[in-house]
């Protein structure tokens, strides 16, 4: 009687766990094996800056799934706080130890899949390990963060103006902090359309939040003396008190850094796996790494882009989740395919609405499109109806072809999931001619008879030379 298959797998959030109970669903004779460097698995990261908004709320009402619930319910073998240090691909096994015991044992695999998903940027600045200094990626980042917020802080600096940083900012401010944020690109949200982050500019200014671009962090000082003993660290240095950009020294109780993640490739790498152009770990598309027992899914591994027509590194939540399924799927011996990406995020800045999908037209440009764009401003419903309020679509599309390659979509109401309708438009995919065509909504509560994602691509038709 032959054993049964031994399905390893590297990290337990979403990408893990999604690969370990499929392999379990596909497989219920496999022996599946999760190690987790963490303390917990299977929590929505993504929620953070919504429950650090709640004070009443606990960071562990992330936790999805527990770790009694993985081995009872789904019979999945889950060792918390291990450390996997080497693949030895030649011999399909693991070094893994111990964290609590420091015990260092090999772990044989007939398959094994990584999620070793992705960690924040930390800028190596001096002040910068400073008590009050933070990131916001893992569950204990969270928790840290909400300690911090308990001590009552009256200032905040974000220091990156991207996804993470505009959510925080809004947060902070409901929270009645005086918030700065600082970007040491041009604009807010790099690589955004300028009309979109001139609404997003406008947002954050209008509620108070002081906006600083093309600025650069020097450092961090601790708090005077004074204003700093009731809150020292165990190693007897002081809170965080001032940042240091462009020459000024803003004063500030605790500074969040915002500025990205890496995917964590390291294991990776050592073991001779082939690392993407993007930097994340590469993988076909049935996210088979280099070698052919070996699959990745979630942060740590890129994901056809299905308009690039290649690989690429976008980190989300939604993508880590429908990789781990195929991944777990296919470490089991089935051959399904991951369809691929077209970048869709969005969030929300205090009342507005804030989305995109697609390509931006720089990065068309620069990956040999020939693009055009257009941005309009429309009603969010008919003129006849009350309330209502704009919505503004930009569009981008090859000008050649007519294919649509990228949209950003922002208002205060019925913003955000229009980009869906644009996303699906990019996954077919469709040309400006088509998506003028589509048989959307109209109801005066709900949207003008001429929906604005429509007026846009009535515009860019005339760009593109297509007909309707």
């Amino acid at each position: 009687m032959s054993e049964p298959r031994r399905v390893l797998v590297i990290g337990g959030v979403a990408a893990g766990m999604s690969a370990a109970s499929q392999a379990r669903r596909r497989d219920p004779e496999a022996r599946v094996v999760v190690f987790e460097r963490g303390a917990e698995i299977s929590y929505g990261a993504c929620g953070m800056p919504y429950n650090l908004a709640d004070r009443e709320r606990k960071m562990d009402d992330l936790i999805v799934l527990s770790a009694e619930d993985a081995r009872a319910e789904r019979g999945i073998e889950l060792h918390l706080r291990h450390l996997v240090e080497e693949i030895d691909v030649n011999a399909s096994s693991l070094k893994v130890r111990d964290l609590g015991t420091d015990e260092v044992r090999r772990e044989p695999f007939d398959a094994l899949v990584l999620s070793t998903g992705a960690r924040a940027q930390k800028l190596r600045l001096p002040g910068f390990d400073l008590p009050g200094v933070v990131s916001l990626r893992t569950l204990d980042d969270g928790r840290t963060l909400d300690e911090l917020m308990g001590s009552r802080p009256r200032r905040v600096t974000v220091v990156g103006a991207g996804y993470i940083g505009m959510e925080m900012a809004h947060v902070f401010t409901e929270l009645g902090l005086e918030v700065t944020v600082v970007e040491r690109e041009p604009q807010v949200l790099p690589g955004w359309h300028s009309s979109t982050v001139g609404m997003v500019t406008e947002t954050l200014t209008q509620n108070g939040v002081r906006v600083m671009t093309s600025a650069s962090v020097e450092g961090a000082e601790p708090a005077a003396p004074e204003s700093a003993k009731s809150a020292k660290s165990t190693n007897g240095t002081g809170r965080v008190g001032a940042l240091l950009v462009g020459g000024e020294r803003l004063e500030t109780d605790l500074v969040l850094v915002a500025t990205g993640v890496r995917p964590e490739v390291e294991l990776a790498s050592a073991a001779g796996l082939r690392i993407g152009s993007s930097g994340a770990i590469w993988v076909n598309q049935y996210l088979q790494t280099s070698s052919s027992c070996i699959w990745a899914a979630g942060d740590c591994a890129e994901a056809y882009h299905r308009l690039l027509r290649k690989n690429a590194w976008i980190p989300l939540g939604t993508t880590a989740n429908k990789q781990g399924r195929i991944a777990g799927a296919n470490a089991t011996g089935a051959r399904e395919r991951f369809r691929g990406i077209v970048g869709t995020a969005g969030f929300m800045l205090f009342d507005l609405e804030v989305a995109r999908t697609g390509l931006s037209e720089e990065l068309a440009r620069a990956e040999g499109f020939e693009p055009v764009s257009v941005t309009v401003r429309q009603r969010s419903r008919a003129h006849s109806y009350p309330g209502g309020s704009p919505i503004q679509v930009t569009l981008v599309a090859d000008r050649p072809t007519g294919i649509l390659l990228g949209a950003e979509v922002c208002g205060r109401e019925g913003a955000a999931l229009r980009i869906n309708v644009l996303a699906t438009a990019m996954t077919l995919p469709m040309n400006v001619a088509d998506l003028q065509g589509l048989d959307l909504v109209y109801a005066p509560p709900f949207a003008p008879v001429w929906d604005p994602i429509l007026v846009a691509a009535n515009q860019l038709i005339k760009k593109t030379g297509r007909k309707a």
